[in-house]
């Protein structure tokens, strides 16, 4: 009896979070055993599901319903590597893009933005490279100034983006520029941005010029690689209640942290010999994922 209660509530505590149509069923209910790669089967989806607009879970755990695609091309933005299908995302996402590749087109020498990776069509794990980019909620913008919008599809392909960083990401090279400053400082300054991922040259230079307001620095966080693109990451949009936010950023403009990666970098630690060797990493089957993705999964 007190099992069946149990399962009730945790039936009707779920129906109060779900954000689409399909029937609920919990989490255990669900997704309990199911061994199922998931990179395999989200990767598998050639299109976005038929629901309502909700992103579930994190962004290293979660997927996406009712997604969006970006236009090929717009009037200030092409989408590259057509191929991947990962120009996928939340309606927020679409329009963050949009809006910051009109004000990237008004600085000199670039026409909008070329952008990279969004998510797969519902989300979740993906085949080959990232951890996040799950939810529909992350996108990468290219470093690569626009000089044209016209690029066709075998051209998107072939193009590659350009490296901002020296000295393995210690410094930003002669190619970074006061616009690619001033487009992260906007894309940061969104209220819809959770966190932007830069290498580490490229924040503390930030931290050296920035004049007037730094509290958009504040989103501005080193990571490794990040130097080809900056990877802008949003929060979960208002009443989004199956969607998990990631905690925010310490307090203070982040500038010191940024710095102590510098020094890593051109001072690295010697290494430990007794340091145990890192854990294989676990591929995500579909009992890792929230409940919602395997109505996502199966939806038309």
């Amino acid at each position: 009896m007190v099992r069946f209660l149990a399962a009730v509530i945790l039936t009707f505590g779920l129906a109060a979070c779900q954000a689409d149509d399909t029937p609920v069923v919990s989490f255990a209910a669900q997704n309990a055993g199911d061994t199922r790669i998931a990179k395999t089967l989200f990767g598998a989806m050639q299109a976005g599901s038929v629901q309502s607009p909700q992103s579930f879970g994190g962004y290293a755990r979660g997927c996406q319903a009712g997604a969006q695609q970006l236009p090929e091309t717009g009037p200030t933005w092409q989408a590259m590597r057509l191929s991947r299908n990962r120009n996928w995302a939340q309606p927020t996402t679409i329009d963050y893009i949009q809006d910051l590749s009109r004000f990237a087109a008004t600085q000199p020498g670039w026409e909008g933005l070329y952008v990279g990776d969004m998510s797969q069509p519902r989300g979740g794990p993906m085949l080959t490279g990232h951890r996040s980019h799950q939810t529909g909620l992350d996108v990468d913008i290219w470093m690569l100034p626009p000089d044209r919008l016209n690029l066709t599809v075998q051209e998107r392909e072939n193009l590659s983006s350009i490296s901002m960083r020296r000295n393995a990401g210690a410094y930003t090279n002669d190619r970074w520029t006061p616009q690619h400053e001033a487009i992260i400082r906007a894309a940061a300054s969104d209220p819809r941005t959770a966190r932007i991922f830069v290498f580490p040259g490229a924040k503390v230079a930030m931290c050296n010029s920035a004049t007037g307001d730094r509290g958009w620095l504040n989103k501005v966080r080193p990571w490794w690689g990040h130097h080809y693109h900056f990877h802008v990451r949003l929060s979960c949009p208002p009443g989004a209640t199956g969607c998990t936010d990631q905690a925010p950023p310490p307090p203070g403009d982040g500038c010191a942290e940024a710095e102590g990666w510098v020094d890593r970098i051109l001072n690295p630690p010697p290494p430990d010999p007794n340091a145990p060797p890192p854990p294989p990493r676990r591929e995500l089957t579909m009992a890792n994922l929230p409940g919602q993705c395997l109505n996502v999964l199966n939806a038309n």
